[in-house]
């Protein structure tokens, strides 16, 4: 056997060992795991009406155990609720998957030597093409979010959260003020929220349906009726934050799981997902399946299995997959063989070069023209970059224009390098990450489908050819 067979073997059952490649014999080495992840039971999901079939006033909320000793949480002081989130392993639900609860111990402790009142910003945008797990939150689940609100921002000191909805979602935000002011009517807000002594407020501020008012700092300039441009850092915002006061900006589902895993305990959410990609997720899966859905399930769960059991398999069955964009439109997609091993989680997508995002996961089969898809999605940064960072204003326009050609095959070979160049100077020259959002679909389409690219410029430069001969 030859030395790169045997490093391939080796690091197999490596994978194997820790539970990270999906099928049982890869290569003919048996998985020595036996930990499987899926399949999660109604018992343990969060989100018990996340379609809607109950009441989602208060009074529904309560039956499915919303605000629950919601008061005994509050008293146990903001020190606890940090220690339990951060036992509890939650990453970010938003994208960037950063450590909620070391997060949140950003925030100033002492008022003593910082009087400056602080807040809870919600990001509630969800603007990522692909995604639509939050609005099914704030539709069906508001209480979740406004008790969520409230424990999250008491542990931070704060005395008030915003939550920040885009202007398009009205019934979400329609929701989501009736259940605030529910909570008013029966004392878990206020003056004496649930009978704590502290006082808590919460807002909701409508914004305008710009991509890039998702990044929290954007979302901030929003808020204080600026235009939604990011903020260079530092300071960041748990420092100088909203009105210049400390500010977290989290998530909607990372705030509305918080009163569950803290009632449940960080032990119970930790026990789902691998170590580091714990708890369970909201997905939403789109695009070429026989049921697209949004569903709760289990982190680490394999992708094929997830979209055979929870949407009825690919269209036409799973032969017929061309690639999966696993995280929203802003992760690099990847190719079959990548997609029948994958597990979705942070980590495990980190590895094979693409990412969880917000899991909003979009299938793509072979009737698609991937060219084509990416290029569509280039013309929607394009169109969302604020302008102010040079490489991603000019940069995106150049990616637009270049993959525009591209589709029809009027471009040279070289020009799938410079492409490649073209967003390499981006990524990670810019203030927020929409320049990399912008480039890391392309390098997914060269990274899988190069000769596919390579192929169409021939095609095209063969047929331009028989014209020319055609013509003399």
């Amino acid at each position: 056997m030859g030395t790169k067979k045997k490093k391939k073997r080796m690091l197999l059952t490596q994978r194997c060992f820790h539970g990270v490649v999906g099928p049982s014999r890869l290569y003919g080495i048996r998985c020595m795991s036996t930990k499987s992840y899926g399949n999660l039971k109604d018992q343990d999901r969060i989100f018990q009406n996340i379609y809607g079939e109950h009441d989602s006033s208060i009074k529904g909320a309560m039956k499915l155990g919303d605000w629950y000793r919601t008061k005994d949480i509050i008293l146990k002081g903001p020190e606890w609720a940090i220690d339990q989130m951060k036992q509890s392993g939650l990453r970010g639900r938003g994208g960037a998957g950063f450590p909620t609860g070391l997060k949140w111990s950003f925030m100033p402790k002492d008022k003593t030597k910082d009087p400056r009142p602080s807040f809870l910003v919600i990001n509630a945008d969800e603007s990522e093409p692909g995604t639509c797990k939050d609005r099914e939150i704030m539709r069906n689940e508001p209480h979740k979010l406004i008790e969520g609100a409230l424990i999250a921002g008491l542990a931070m000191r704060a005395r008030a959260a915003y939550i920040y909805i885009r202007g398009e979602f009205y019934l979400e935000a329609v929701r989501v003020e009736q259940a605030i002011d529910e909570a008013y009517k029966a004392g878990f807000l206020g003056k004496d929220a649930c009978g704590t002594g502290l006082r808590f407020d919460v807002y909701v501020h409508r914004g305008a349906g710009a991509y890039i008012c998702g990044e929290e700092s954007a979302l901030i300039e929003s808020i204080e009726g600026k235009p939604g441009k990011p903020r260079l850092k530092p300071p960041f915002p748990a420092q100088h934050g909203l009105y210049g006061c400390p500010t977290t900006v989290n998530n909607v589902e990372s705030i509305a799981v918080a009163p569950t895993i803290l009632r449940r305990g960080p032990q119970w959410f930790s026990s789902f997902g691998r170590p580091r990609n714990t708890g369970t997720k909201l997905f939403c899966v789109s695009g070429h399946v026989n049921n697209p859905c949004t569903f709760e399930e289990e982190m680490s769960m394999p992708l094929r299995e997830l979209i055979e059991r929870h949407c009825g398999g690919v269209r036409g069955g799973w032969d017929n997959l061309l690639a999966i964009i696993p995280g929203g439109s802003s992760v690099p997609m990847i190719p079959k063989n990548v997609c029948e091993e994958v597990l979705m989680d942070f980590d495990d997508l980190v590895r094979v070069k693409s990412g969880l995002g917000t899991a909003a996961v979009i299938v793509m089969d072979k009737s698609t023209d991937v060219i084509k898809a990416i290029h569509r999605l280039s013309h929607f940064y394009m169109h969302e970059s604020c302008g102010q960072c040079t490489p991603c204003r000019e940069g995106t326009g150049w990616i637009y224009d270049i993959l525009g050609r591209m589709t029809q095959g009027k471009a040279d070979l070289k020009e799938i390098d410079m492409l490649q160049e073209i967003t390499k100077q981006i990524e990670g020259h810019t203030i927020c990450a929409l320049g990399d959002a912008a480039a890391w679909p392309v390098q997914g389409l060269i990274r899988h489908f190069r000769p596919v690219m390579e192929e169409r410029i021939r095609e095209y430069k063969g047929e331009e050819k028989k014209k020319e001969e055609t013509a003399h």
